[in-house]
């Protein structure tokens, strides 16, 4: 009786602090409902807004001030967008972007795959390269390629310090045009390799291991396995750089490369308007930019959705084999990896 008459006031004390606590919650939930029920109505225009119609009002001003200048003479623009001379510089520029590009994706993924072996001398010299081409200047390197003919004035194909089986003059081979090529596909190369190199390294072990584990050669997994996941990855930052090589070739105009920039120099050199010449340039330099960008935006997505998207019957299958079913395991095995499995076996 004492222990219960002694254990009674502590009962009642806790209680008693239950219910204050219960009623405080009470309370605070009636208040928050109270608020959440009442309208809430803003008071006079929001500082965004305000914000935004000054931002829009200066751009506005701008444009017009600007398209209202009399050097501009969009009449003269207008009356060489589509010059001959014009239009065979965007050909030759358009030819200079894929053909750079063409070659730096070659050249970058050899570079990537030479990075990530296991030999130090590929490694080494694959680092050497990247090194060299970010060090150096992009209109120092086409202006060194140009002339290269003072360097190797001869291509000859031979034994080394032996006889040459084929000779023939450098000039004759690296041109101008070439010679662009080559500066901007072995220097873009070297960006381009370090972004497949992260890509690739982005890739789950797992993948790697699964492969092998299933009898596929290191080749098969690079092409079908890797390659392919590591492109997904690369493509945002590769387009990113078409772009940028797109208005780089514009430096091809310095060693005398009929491109789009080059070809509005001859004109306005001649007939001294050099503001609406350069207004024609800039014109298709962003319509190609535009279309480019939109493209990149539309791959984009569709390699999200792909990633996105799972077949039912695919899904079916994969649980087939989730739940232990060992003739759906074998059904999603590739035939000729389970005909060598059984052969190994």
């Amino acid at each position: 009786m004492k222990n219960l008459s002694e254990a009674s006031p502590a009962a009642s004390t806790t209680g008693s602090r239950q219910a204050a606590t219960d009623s405080s919650v009470a309370a605070w939930r009636e208040r928050a409902l109270r608020l959440g029920s009442t309208p809430h109505t803003r008071r006079g225009v929001s500082t965004r807004v305000i914000v935004a119609v000054v931002v829009l009002l200066i751009l506005v001003v701008a444009f017009i001030d600007f398209i209202q200048r009399p050097a501009l003479q969009l009449d003269v623009a207008a009356k060489y967008l589509f010059a001959p001379s014009v239009l065979e510089g965007i050909a030759n520029t358009l030819k200079l972007t894929v053909l750079s590009m063409v070659l730096a994706l070659v050249v970058a993924l050899l570079l990537a795959t030479m990075r990530l072996s296991k030999n130090p001398v590929l490694r080494g010299i694959s680092g050497l390269y990247v090194w060299f081409f970010r060090s150096i200047p992009l209109l120092v390197l086409l202006i060194l390629w140009f002339n290269i003919a003072i360097i190797y004035p001869k291509i000859q194909l031979g034994i080394p310090f032996g006889p040459a089986w084929f000779t023939t003059d450098t000039q004759q081979i690296v041109n101008g045009f070439w010679a662009a090529v080559l500066a901007f596909g072995l220097q873009q190369a070297a960006y381009t390799s370090e972004i497949f190199r992260s890509a690739l390294l982005a890739i789950p072990a797992g993948q790697s291991e699964a492969a092998a584990a299933l009898g596929m050669t290191r080749r098969r997994t690079f092409f079908r396995v890797l390659l392919p996941q590591a492109l997904k990855i690369a493509v945002p930052p590769i387009s990113n750089d078409t772009i940028n090589l797109l208005k780089g070739t514009s430096l091809a105009a310095f060693i005398a490369v009929p491109d789009l920039l080059y070809s509005v120099q001859t004109i306005y050199n001649r007939t001294y308007t050099i503001v609406p010449l350069l207004m024609v340039a800039a014109f298709w330099y962003a319509l190609f930019v535009t279309v480019l960008s939109i493209g990149q935006y539309y791959l984009e997505r569709a390699l999200r959705r792909e990633r996105r998207y799972v077949p039912q019957a695919q899904t079916a299958d994969l649980t087939a084999v989730v739940t232990g079913s060992a003739g759906a395991a074998e059904a999603l095995e590739p035939e000729p990896i389970r005909a060598s499995r059984e052969e190994r076996f």
